[in-house]
Parts: structure tokens; C-alpha cells; sequence
């Protein structure tokens, strides 16, 4: 499938804003259909334009960072990516609630730990020989994040994987052996734990925030489209849809579907393999998706030999980005989403997610900066920079959201009027619920003025 002409734009636009950043990369080989191409690998950044100064940021945003919208406890971290070095940061001594921008750790974790061109595969195996035209089979979920029933114009890029076509292929196969009937149980051991995290709201699951985190799982354990309803055992949820799609091809399945334990060795009969970690990430980044985030941190966690539960998964993040240069000392994390308020990150450590992406020692990480939503234009950043003093932002600012009642923040770049490369951190969670549109107004304009800046 033919990468869509908006999601292309994005790509386009990534390359024309981040001209410091852009030389003769190569792009990414490899994607879900062979004829599809994957967006190109943004280069290191350079040396260009005028090289900022405290003073000269510090005044283009003292106004802003004053606005009393954004509460008591506020602060920006500006940093140089042309040059290698901080800029400017005020409020900054303290950690805040990230809210989503936390994604920003979770993804750089997964793209350092399993590489950009890595695929999640979900199978069907054998579990017992056939005899007398019956064999058991087994499901087994690999932890594909967007893997879902069939294919929906709704899904947009990336193309996923599906329950439909592994249901076609184990048919095939079925009957290529002479059965045509089977049992059919189902695998999700690849994850471990508690599958809601401790340290979230009670409301979350219930009210389609997120889902029982699993590695096998249909449109993110959804009942219907949307937030919405989410099943309380995901991986059942996968092996009845299952179920009922390889009776559509022509296989009779026991009316019983059980967990089990796939058998080592296990002869597999199909399968199929998930977009791109790359652009996995770029998706969650751009949507903000909790679940996609949640599973990539499960998948860290079994890539470091840490296990696949979230606490694993958090001990895996800490270590990738502690290899990465990045002091996590004073970072409190306790899930890969950013959902829950107990979270406290330093703004320099959110922003150093972006820089360590943009540097030239890791090319590996391209796909944070390019799946970063556009200043008004898509993703979490499509409805924002509409209010007076954030033009100069608009097509301009890439950032990763974070939002929670309070609690708001802003972390990614922008190429200054100069050509400079800034990366930032702006947050705020102390923010007072009336004031709220306020208060993303004023994060805006902060961003806004130093994609206008030449300080």
C-alpha cells in the first residue's frame, strides 16, 4: 500500500523545517507491504544559523512564562541541537508530572532497544499432531500494538497487520495437511504481571482511557471504535475473533477457546509480522496512543531481559536511557504512557529524549523527531496554534503533547528563523482547571516565539 499523501506531507514537512537536520540520508527498508515505502532518516543535526543566548531566549520568553495561567509550578529547558549545548531553562530545578509527553521516553527506549526496522509477529502453531483430520493449534501473541481484526479504512498509515489474513494463511495450511478441524487455544505469556497498571486511576479501564495491556490483543482490546468500552480480557477477545474467521474459511473450531501454553518448538502453520517499531512510534507519538505505549514499554522490558511486566518494562526504560547519556536519577516513572500523576520527570530529561534522537551518534532514533505532531496541522498539535502571538509556530513546531487535568506540557523542536535547531521542554502542572485553554495558549506561544527567535 502506497504511503498516504498526508502522512507523505508530514514527511515532507519534517524535511523542510528540519533543514539543519536533513542531508542525503537513506530511507528505512522494509514496511508491512513490500511495495511500500518508509518515510526517510532525518540526518544529525549542523551547525547553522545564530547561535542563541540565554539572554536573548530568556527575553522572548519572560512575558510568556509569567502568564498566570500556568500556575505556581512552571518552567521551560531550551537547548542548542546545532551546537551541542543547553541554552536556557528557568523553573526547571524540579520534576514535573509529564503527563504524555513521558511517550517521548518510552519510544526512544523502544526504537534504542529493539531497532527501527524490528517486527512484532503474531503466529499460529501446532500444538499436537494431527489424527484423524483434528489437531490442536495455538494463537500465540507476539505483542503487535496495532494488530486488528481487518483491514479499516479508519486505520490509516501505518498498514497493520490482521487477524484475517493469519486466519487465511492457518487455513491454508490446515488443509494442506488433510484437517479440517481443530481445537484452538490462545498464548499471551509474552507479557507477564498485572496487566492494569497499580499506579493508574480506577476510572482509566473502565471508561476506554486505556486497556488491560496485553500481548495479544485486537484494535487495542476495543469493543467498538473509539474510546470506548474495553474488554477485560484482551487475548480471549483476540481468539474468539479468530475463532469465528477460520470457520469463515472453511475450518471447523471447538466451540471452547482456552489459554494455553504454546509448546517450544511448536510447528508454526502462519503468521504475520507488525509495522516497523519505527513506525509504531511514530504512531503513538502522533496520536498520543496509551496502549501502544504501554505495550512498547513491556517490549523494552523483554528486549533488556528485564520480563514483560510494566515494572520490568520501567527497569528495561531507565537502563536503555541511562546508555543513552541520559541522567534518569532524579525521574520518578511508573508507566510507559503517562497516565498516572505519580510520574515526575525533569524537563531536560524530556527534552533530552529529542536530543539524543537528533544527534549524530544515533540515527536509529530518527523516527522520534519525525513522527512528532505538526504545529497545527496533525496529531495531538491539530487543533492547537490558533490563538494570537503563535503564528510564527504554525507548520513550524514539532512536539510531543501532554495533557491531564492540571497538568500540560510541551516537549520536542522547532528551526529558529535563522536556521538553528532548539529543543524544549515547557510544562506546567499546577495549571487551574478554568484556566486550562489558557494555559496551552501559553505553551504555545512559548514555543511559537522561539520558532521566531534569532536570539
Amino acid at each position: 500500500m502506497a504511503r498516504p499523501a498526508r502522512a507523505a506531507f508530514v514527511t515532507l514537512i519534517a524535511s523542510a523545517l528540519c533543514a539543519g537536520l536533513v542531508g542525503s540520508a537513506s530511507a528505512v527498508p522494509g514496511s508491512v507491504q513490500a511495495t511500500e515505502q518508509a518515510p526517510p532518516v532525518l540526518a544529525p543535526a549542523a551547525a547553522k544559523g545564530v547561535a542563541p543566548t540565554a539572554a536573548g531566549v530568556g527575553k522572548a520568553l519572560t512575558t510568556i512564562l509569567k502568564d498566570p495561567s500556568l500556575g505556581t509550578h512552571r518552567g521551560i529547558y531550551v537547548y542548542d541541537a546545532s551546537r551541542g549545548k543547553a541554552v536556557f531553562s528557568v523553573g526547571a530545578a524540579t520534576p514535573y508530572t509529564p503527563a504524555s509527553t513521558l511517550k517521548l521516553l518510552t519510544t526512544v527506549s523502544a526504537l534504542a532497544t529493539l531497532g527501527p526496522d524490528h517486527r512484532f509477529t503474531t503466529r499460529v502453531v501446532s500444538s499436537a499432531p494431527a489424527s484423524g483430520g483434528a489437531a490442536s493449534i495455538v494463537l500465540v501473541g507476539g505483542g503487535d500494538p496495532l494488530l486488528t481484526i481487518k483491514p479499516s479504512a479508519r486505520d490509516g498509515f501505518p498498514a497493520r497487520a490482521t487477524l484475517q489474513t493469519l486466519a487465511a494463511g492457518t487455513a491454508k495450511a490446515l488443509k494442506a495437511q488433510g484437517v479440517t478441524s481443530v481445537t484452538l487455544g490462545y498464548d499471551a505469556t509474552l507479557f507477564t504481571g498485572p496487566a492494569i497498571n497499580a499506579n493508574w486511576e480506577a476510572n482509566y479501564v473502565p471508561e476506554g482511557i486505556a486497556a488491560p495491556t496485553s500481548a495479544l490483543w485486537v484494535n487495542e482490546g476495543r469493543l467498538t471504535p473509539g474510546m470506548a468500552k474495553r474488554s477485560s480480557s484482551p487475548a480471549q477477545s483476540a481468539a474468539v475473533a479468530f475463532q469465528k474467521l477460520l470457520q469463515q474459511n472453511g475450518v471447523k473450531v471447538a466451540a471452547t477457546v482456552k489459554p494455553t501454553k504454546a509448546p517450544a518448538g511448536a510447528t508454526s502453520l502462519a503468521l504475520v509480522k507488525s509495522p516497523t517499531v519505527g513506525q509504531i512510534v511514530e504512531y503513538v507519538n502522533l496520536h498520543s496512543d496509551n496502549d501502544g505505549a504501554e505495550v512498547l514499554l513491556r517490549q523494552v522490558g523483554v528486549a533488556t531481559g528485564n520480563g514483560g511486566s510494566y515494572a520490568g518494562g520501567v527497569k528495561g526504560l531507565r537502563a536503555t536511557l541511562t546508555k543513552l547519556g541520559l541522567d534518569v536519577s532524579k525521574a520518578r516513572i511508573y508507566d510507559g504512557s503517562g497516565l498516572t500523576r505519580s510520574n515526575k520527570v525533569p524537563l531536560d530529561l524530556l527534552a533530552g529524549a529529542v536530543r539524543v534522537a537528533a544527534s549524530k551518534d544515533h540515527p536509529e532514533l530518527r523516527h522520534l523527531l519525525t513522527g512528532l505532531p505538526v504545529a497545527a496541522f496533525n496529531g495531538s498539535l491539530a487543533q492547537r496554534f490558533s490563538t494570537a502571538g503563535t503564528g510564527t509556530g504554525t507548520g513550524v513546531v514539532r512536539a510531543k503533547t501532554g495533557t491531564l487535568t492540571g497538568v500540560h506540557s510541551l516537549a520536542g523542536y522547532a528551526l529558529d528563523r535563522t536556521g538553528t535547531l532548539l529543543v524544549f521542554a515547557v510544562a506546567s502542572d499546577s495549571v487551574p482547571v478554568p484556566k486550562t485553554l489558557d494555559a496551552r495558549a501559553a505553551l504555545d506561544r512559548a514555543t511559537a516565539a522561539l520558532a521566531n527567535c534569532g536570539c
